[in-house]
């Protein structure tokens, strides 16, 4: 990686400190890493499965574990309340005494067969009776814990037994969950009645047991969800990491280093991948390197013909400007062919200057002469220099300058050759009507608008203006000569500068040509133009341009900072 590389991955690098950039931060992770939002995806799925896994599970044992005691609890008191009325049935009863003993006895016997943590035995008929046992309690304490409904189920039904989930008091003063189990009991002798037997159960066993085995399942699930992840991650890694390797390989074979490679290993698919990009990359940078000497060729050939054309080329333009100069000698066609002579042997000393231009670009070794130069000034002088041509076409120039006086470096030869070659073209192609050359500044940059009204060009034309000898209508004859590398020589100068020349056109409305140059203290690349390249619902009436109306130009006061 190199030291450019370095800080560009640095810069690039989120900053995890701030945790306030961390939301930032993992939308740009996911958005650049493949592993990231893979292995994230699987966790999230994993953890999702597992989740529903442990709930479906910790119900599933919530609800068996519950019913299985439940199932235990009545038939244990069942058991223990038949056994009960059979004790009851066979005992010989006597007096009072004998029957509170007999009941005490059954109830703490009942107890303890059926297990339970609590008993309650309670006289279902209200009538007084001289021989009715009194209600026992024995064990764990619940009577507040006995509902209504349950009692009204219990005294109702003779044969039927009654359960409810409730919650207990332990001994300790705490809630535990609890069942309690009622059913009737009956004395066989006359003005008792029958007893209601409650028995309660405390199941905060079974609830520690519950607890337990469910935090052993969500324990397994989040080690699952961990091992899954950590089998993913290393999955991904060697999938990932070639992948990311030819992601690096390929950005930098984007950005010119044509000799980098991929390593490759194995034999499997990836190393098939590795090998078939590093046969591309060879053939690109053969292929490359091809039109790269092809192209040095033809800057050579062009430069060095360019040369050596201008020693007879010189010779030929003596000899013809003399015999231009003595054309009146001469009879009407000869003269017209020493005319038509001179005129074609300066429009190919033109061409052959534009060519060697063209060779200085593509060989990059044109260098700019700045100096402080105002725009406005400029281009006021270009136009006094056209004046003629203008007038022989019958266009009309205007000059319209709200700013651009204030000393701009720049190269004035080759910026007054942007404005003649963008004024030259209004003129030939503006169908003589009014030509308005608009100059104008703010604080980023200096601006020059040639605005013409003629013809106008397709939106696929407009595309290819800029292009080298290309012209919009081949047919078309020009009139002032041209050799259709000017504005593609325009184009260079104006990006030499760091500006821009850009172009708007439609039919029957004219073009619009803007040269956006930045000020050499702003230092911008891309300068915000102080002009619209789009000149929009300027509705300009041609009537009130009459080539008898001409603009009054507005010229700048005192140089200010803020407007130049």
């Amino acid at each position: 990686m190199t030291a450019d590389t370095g800080s560009i991955a640095r810069a690039l690098a989120p900053n995890w400190r701030d945790w306030r950039a961390w939301p930032d931060n993992l939308a740009g992770l996911w958005r650049r890493s493949l592993r990231f939002r893979t292995i994230l995806v699987t966790l999230a799925l994993t953890a999702l499965a597992v989740v529903i896994a442990c709930l479906w599970m910790a119900i599933s044992i919530q609800n068996d574990l519950f019913e299985s005691r439940k199932d235990q609890i009545l038939s244990d008191s069942l058991r223990a309340t038949t056994a009960a009325q059979t004790t009851l049935n066979s005992a010989v009863l006597g007096d009072a005494v004998q029957l509170q003993n007999l009941m005490t006895t059954v109830s703490q016997s009942l107890l303890l067969q059926a297990a339970g943590d609590g008993i309650e035995v309670a006289r279902i008929d209200t009538a007084p009776s001289q021989i009715a046992p009194q209600d026992t309690r024995a064990g764990l304490a619940f009577e507040a814990s006995i509902t209504p409904d349950l009692i009204a189920s219990v005294e109702q039904d003779e044969s039927q037994q009654w359960w409810q989930s409730v919650a207990l008091t332990g001994a300790d003063g705490t809630q535990v969950p609890g069942i309690i189990v009622g059913q009737q009991l009956s004395i066989p002798v006359a003005d008792v009645g029958p007893y209601a037997v409650y028995v309660a159960y405390d199941l905060s066993t079974a609830s520690q047991t519950l607890g337990f085995v469910q935090a052993t399942l969500w324990g397994v699930g989040i080690a699952l969800v961990l091992l899954i992840s950590g089998i993913a991650w290393f999955v991904l890694r060697s999938v990932t990491t070639p992948i990311g390797e030819a992601a690096d390989t390929s950005a930098k074979l984007a950005a010119g280093r044509l000799n980098v490679r991929l390593p490759v290993r194995g034999e499997d698919e990836l190393a098939t991948l590795g090998r078939s990009f590093n046969a591309m990359a060879d053939s690109i940078e053969s292929q490359i390197k091809e039109l790269a000497d092809l192209s040095l060729v033809q800057q050579r050939f062009v430069s060095d013909v360019s040369h050596e054309l201008r020693t007879p080329l010189t010779t030929i333009r003596l000899a013809a400007d003399m015999i231009n100069d003595r054309r009146d000698e001469f009879d009407p066609a000869t003269a017209r062919a020493a005319e038509l002579l001179n005129a074609q042997v300066q429009r190919f000393e033109t061409l052959l200057t534009d060519l060697l231009e063209i060779s200085r670009y593509d060989a990059g070794s044109v260098q700019l002469e700045l100096e402080p130069t105002s725009l406005a000034h400029l281009a006021e002088d270009v136009i006094e220099s056209m004046g003629q041509l203008a007038e022989q076409h019958g266009s009309d120039v205007r000059l319209v300058a709200p700013g651009g006086y204030s000393p701009v470096d720049m190269d004035p030869r080759r910026i007054r050759r942007i404005v003649r070659n963008l004024l030259g073209n209004a003129i030939e192609h503006g169908e003589g009507r009014p030509i308005v050359v608009t100059v104008d500044s703010n604080t980023h940059a200096v601006a020059l608008g040639v605005r013409d009204f003629g013809l106008g060009m397709r939106a696929e034309d407009v595309e290819r203006v800029f292009d080298r000898f290309w012209r919009a209508d081949p047919a078309r004859t020009r009139t002032i000569g041209g050799t259709g590398l000017g504005l593609s020589i325009a184009l260079g100068d104006a990006r030499l500068h760091g500006g821009t020349l850009a172009v708007w056109s439609e039919l029957g409305l004219g073009s619009n040509f803007v040269l956006t140059l930045p000020r050499q203290d702003a230092g911008l690349t891309t300068p915000s133009s102080p002009l619209p390249l789009d000149p929009g619902g300027d509705a300009i009436d041609l009537d009130d341009l009459g080539r008898t109306q001409p603009i009054e130009v507005v010229r700048g006061g005192p140089i200010e900072p803020a407007k130049g």
